[in-house]
């Protein structure tokens, strides 16, 4: 089952920002706008904060252009799928996409039809929902078989080699998931990703201490964990309790 994507408009002139956007309502039971953006600061700030799946990112920005703001994210996060937006067929970018996998390439106005296509490529390359019965868990696949759990459960998953390991607040497991694919499946569900191999549960933050750089997470039982902290994923939960 796919679940709704997540999308960020990254677009610094007006009418064409507010026509996309239009445009996207009539795909809003398949995409999800959280934010649209004018300028390169504003986009780098709300994606690195929103992790959306899906960027509609136009290519000339104030001055800058996405390919050096692709660059600066890729140093705080996984890129999202990316569609370019443009009114220029410009041969440069269009090879810049290619290297970048870029999902599509779209000329400005944007096509309805063009637009349709290009979701239909998103939708085959978003992974699946993470598996929910119908009791609140989630199925995630271990080692020795499956676990069930709670998503308010989950204390901070961490990197183990290919895979990772789920920290629950009395016990942990193997989960044979990447980091990097599981924050993708889990950022919807209040999970933000702290540094290089730390996913945190803010549904669990009780207090960030900057000075000793960790944080203390809290169950609803009062159980405790203190996971320590990067600089940068200091920067990151401080940013997120303002």
């Amino acid at each position: 089952m796919k679940r709704k994507m997540t999308a960020i408009v990254v677009e610094d002139e007006r009418l064409p920002r507010l026509s996309l956007l239009q445009k996207l309502e009539v795909f809003r039971n398949q995409i999800e706008v959280v934010d649209s953006c004018e300028s390169y600061d504003d986009a780098l700030y709300s994606i690195t904060r929103n992790k959306p799946d899906v960027l509609f990112l136009d290519i000339q920005l104030q001055g800058r252009d996405a390919l050096q703001l692709l660059d600066a994210l890729k140093a705080a996060m996984p890129l999202p799928h990316v569609i370019f937006t443009t009114a220029y067929a410009d041969r440069k970018y269009l090879m810049s996409a290619i290297k970048l996998s870029a999902v599509d390439y779209l000329l400005k106005p944007v096509d309805k039809g063009e637009l349709a296509v290009a979701i239909a490529k998103l939708t085959k390359a978003l992974p699946d929902e993470l598996t929910m019965e119908a009791d609140g868990k989630v199925t995630l696949r271990t080692a020795t078989g499956r676990m069930y759990v709670n998503m308010e459960e989950i204390a901070y998953i961490r990197a183990n080699g290919n895979y990772v390991d789920v920290v629950l607040f009395d016990k942990q497991d193997t989960v044979l998931e990447s980091l990097s694919e599981l924050e993708k499946r889990l950022t919807p569900y209040h999970f933000v990703r702290t540094g290089r191999s730390t996913i945190i549960n803010l549904r669990n933050l009780h207090r960030l201490n900057t000075k000793q750089r960790n944080c203390v997470l809290m169950s609803d039982k009062g159980e405790t964990v203190v996971v320590p902290l990067s600089q940068n994923g200091v920067r990151i939960l401080s940013s997120i309790e303002k």
